[in-house]
């Protein structure tokens, strides 16, 4: 169970809102909440890497700061990468007090400036994954979500033997659920 208190936006949209989940971009068209396009973690790795040498833990926690901390990259997701880029001469690698420290080389300063274009347009729609969660009033709209899923499933957990509360708690839900579906119909 979540901790009280504990602030998770990302974790609460994606999980609740399931697969397909959508946001309004820069430019105002519609794309959806990947925040990595298949290939684009090199760039952004690469980019990172740009500004210092860093190891593996390091990239994954600037990759989250880079989106807003509404993004946690994997293990699974950021080493094989790291070293696809250095197995194509673009990262260099040595060990420092216990660690795996990841380096751009030339060829790796050279890839950037070839794909500068593409480099920014990954960035930007990073930027743009947490502005959608966090920006425009958005961080209040999220950290209440937060706080209806904790307290619903709190009170879930404490009434899982009482058929009476759990048949409350879900008519509390559904007449939200419907209340909230009804102000988008309205708004169109």
């Amino acid at each position: 169970m979540t901790p009280r208190g504990f602030y998770d936006p990302w974790s609460a949209w994606g999980a609740f809102c399931g697969p397909g989940f959508g946001f309004r971009g820069r430019r105002g068209g519609r794309r959806r909440s990947r925040v990595f396009e298949k290939g684009d973690l090199k760039y952004m790795i690469l980019r990172l890497l740009e500004e210092k040498p860093m190891h593996g833990y390091e990239v994954m926690q600037r990759l989250e700061e880079e989106a807003g901390g509404f993004y946690s990259a994997s293990p699974g997701s950021v080493y094989p990468v790291l070293q696809m880029l250095q197995d194509e001469g673009y990262l260099s690698s040595e060990e420092i007090d216990g660690k795996r420290v990841y380096a751009l080389t030339e060829a790796g300063r050279d890839f950037l400036k070839r794909h500068r274009d593409r480099v920014k347009g990954v960035a930007d729609r990073v930027s743009d994954f947490g502005d959608a969660f966090a920006g425009r009033g958005m961080g209040d709209v999220t950290r209440a979500f937060v706080r209806l899923a904790q307290i619903s499933f709190e009170r879930a957990t404490e009434s899982v033997s009482d058929t009476e509360s759990l048949r409350r708690l879900c008519d509390i839900l559904e007449g939200a659920a419907r209340e909230i579906d009804g102000m988008g119909r309205a708004a169109k």
